[in-house]
């Protein structure tokens, strides 16, 4: 799984990757501070099911503060985007290309307005963020609709005079970018578009696949960054009600690092994605650093109860990719061959069967599957039966 950070240059959207990653990546009050793509690992917040069973585990991967897990995943943070990216414009073709392998987005875009659309700083509020979200949405629409034309009428032609079922064609044309032959098949459906004459598709209907193929294979966060910033708070109610289909969540990127970053100079303690937090006795906080932190409380975390980086996390891989937590364990046995407590914790796709996860944990798991057992209710399942979210599970396989 990898989730691309994305988004028009300098809106704080370095800044927000490193808030997730700790990574160190340049920040800049200028546009394409960001030239190559940064890699980091982020980490989805899951209630850790140790405090089911009264005890404490010890992740081999991630960490667990208070009985709250933190699983890694893969984080892209791509170079900024500007109108007519798809035409070269910017790092556009980089940028796109680059995004290529991302499962879901988090559009980082300045809600408060400090932005133009080439990212150059001005008045606040002076900017509506809302051209933010539909250009982006623009630009990743003729990029599919780029790949999808291209040699698309002599593609056509054979489809129709070879008899090829469209949805095959174009879903193996677009594998590279998650489409599948069933996305494609369903969005000609709804399209209402006739499959049988793929040769008479116009343009129109070449655009409205291409949105609805982008739709369903690069779902999308918008995270409204810089929300602590005067017009940032009225510009995020009029955005939800004008954007009322997209999920549009409150950020300052700016809060979440300088809270990450005492947290882990043992200043403050924080679990990302609380709504507060307790400064360390003895921490030596100056005047300065209690002033920021009080200031963080009261316009951030009072206000929209947490500084939205995390959430726009977890709502990515659960809500959006709906991914579900599943830990590895035994009836009798918890914890592994060291005596760690339950030291995994595996992120699913939606819909996975004990199965499945048996082959997640190991190829020989999986051939040789004979049973799997839910932990929590000590209750035999078969390799059919759907895992839920948090579910422990122990795999039973032969030799």
């Amino acid at each position: 799984m990898l989730i691309g950070v994305v988004g028009k240059a300098n809106v704080g959207k370095s800044t927000f990757f490193k808030a997730l990653t700790l990574a160190e990546v340049e920040i800049a009050n200028y546009p394409f501070a960001t030239i190559k793509p940064n890699h980091g690992v982020g980490h989805v917040r899951i209630e850790c099911v140790d405090k089911d069973f009264g005890k404490q585990c010890n992740p081999r991967e991630g960490f667990c503060i208070h009985h709250e897990r933190f699983v890694p995943v893969d984080i892209l943070d791509v170079a900024g985007l500007v109108p007519g990216a798809h035409e070269g414009k910017g790092m556009g073709n980089q940028f796109l290309d680059d995004l290529r392998q991302a499962d879901c987005l988090i559009h980082v875009i300045d809600a408060a307005g400090t932005t133009n659309e080439s990212g150059e700083p001005v008045e606040p509020g002076s900017y509506d963020p809302a051209e933010d979200i539909r250009f982006l949405e623009v630009e990743l629409d003729m990029w599919y609709m780029g790949i999808i034309k291209k040699g698309w009428e002599k593609f056509a032609r054979q489809m129709q005079q070879e008899h090829l079922q469209p949805h095959r064609a174009i879903g193996k044309q677009l594998s590279g970018l998650g489409v599948n032959e069933k996305m494609v098949e369903a969005c000609i459906k709804k399209i209402g578009i006739d499959p049988e004459k793929p040769s008479l598709w116009t343009e129109s209907d070449l655009l409205k696949m291409a949105s609805e193929l982008r739709k369903r294979t690069k779902p999308m966060v918008i995270a409204a960054n810089k929300a602590d910033v005067k017009t940032g708070c009225a510009n995020i109610d009029r955005l939800r009600s004008e954007f009322p289909d997209h999920l549009i969540i409150p950020c300052s990127a700016e809060s979440e690092l300088a809270l990450k970053s005492a947290a882990k100079h043992g200043m403050i303690d924080y679990v990302p994605g609380n709504k507060d937090f307790c400064v360390v006795e003895g921490s030596g906080l100056n005047e300065r650093q209690k002033a920021a932190f009080d200031f963080i409380k009261k316009t951030v975390l009072d206000v929209f109860g947490s500084t939205g980086v995390q959430q726009a996390l977890n709502e990515a891989v659960l809500r959006l990719l709906g991914y579900i937590a599943v830990f590895p364990g035994g009836v009798n046995k918890l914890e592994d061959q060291h005596g760690n407590t339950l030291p995994d914790c595996f992120l699913m796709p939606p819909g996975s069967t004990a199965l499945d996860f048996a082959y997640r944990l190991h190829t020989d798991f999986g051939k040789n599957f004979i049973r799997a057992i839910d932990v929590k209710k000590k209750m035999t399942v078969g390799k059919e039966h759907k895992l839920n979210h948090r579910d422990v599970i122990e795999i039973v396989s032969g030799k």
